[in-house]
């Protein structure tokens, strides 16, 4: 016989009997990792409605739903190799060395992860307050595990990995802000007049919330009376009130003839006589 069609044989013998001693162990080993699959996608959905109730972040809701996918589909996992016949403790502890290794090569992805834990079960801020941290401010657009994204009025993002975030002085405004404005009126002008011609421009804007109340004050007397504007606005609405309040002061004081004083600044020489 020729060898080359011994040899196909032999192969042809020995793929036969594979297939008859590990062929159904496979394709059972194939439909448990199917079945794991379902079962861990279900499971993770049922977990997400469950925790509606409570009202947790979205981040939260995703981690819970994707741990309880990966622990399922762990198990699941495991019967596998198990009906393969797999040794699961060699596995494991190489498994272990492995990860040893990758978590030395990955820390700051790690630390990124942790700190996003950390922010999400603490809580220091949700999405949509306005916080400033890191030296950078804006309103938070997302929280993941790994990073948080503040949006800017001008429709910028800014991505800040969250291990720059945990441990840092954080300022959080909240959904609301305060507007810190400043007019100047002559020193003979009537305060009462000007703080109710303001407080009509304030309640006039509908940007401006009436709760809390407005503030409106003698902030500082010197060359000019200077009047504190300090009403609250969403966040949103931050950087446009302050424009349409402004203009709205000036138009008002010119219908009223209430007087804005220009800065000015006496200089006097002194020196010898000619």
């Amino acid at each position: 016989m020729d060898p080359k069609i011994e040899t196909l044989d032999q192969i042809r013998v020995t793929a036969i009997d594979l297939a008859m001693k590990f062929g159904p162990k496979l394709l059972v080993a194939a439909l448990i990792v199917a079945a794991g699959y379902v079962v861990g996608r279900w499971a993770g959905l049922a977990m997400g409605r469950a925790i509606e109730r409570f009202r947790l972040e979205p981040p939260v809701r995703a981690l819970a739903e994707r741990v309880v996918r990966v622990v399922v589909f762990g198990l699941f996992l495991i019967m596998a190799l198990q009906n393969l016949g797999v040794e699961l403790l060699p596995l494991v502890a190489g498994l272990g060395v492995a990860g040893a290794g990758i978590a030395l090569a990955m820390q700051g992805v790690l630390g990124n992860l942790v700190a996003g834990l950390t922010i999400i079960f603490a809580q220091p801020f949700r999405v949509g307050d306005y916080v400033s941290i890191a030296k950078e401010e804006g309103s938070v657009l997302d929280i993941s595990l790994f990073n948080t994204t503040l949006g800017h009025p001008d429709r910028s993002r800014v991505v800040i990995p969250n291990r720059k975030i945990v441990g840092e002085i954080l300022h959080n405004y909240g959904r609301l802000r305060q507007l810190d404005l400043r007019v100047h009126v002559a020193h003979d002008a009537d305060v009462g007049a000007v703080v109710g011609a303001i407080q009509a421009v304030l309640g006039a804007n509908a940007r401006v919330l009436q709760d809390p109340a407005p503030l409106v004050f003698v902030a500082r007397v010197d060359e000019a009376v200077r009047i504190g504007v300090c009403p609250w606005v969403s966040v949103e609405d931050y950087v446009p009130a302050g424009g349409e309040i402004n203009r709205a002061i000036l138009e008002t004081f010119r219908d009223r003839h209430i007087v804005m004083p220009m800065p000015r600044r006496e200089v006097h020489l002194v020196g010898q006589a000619a």
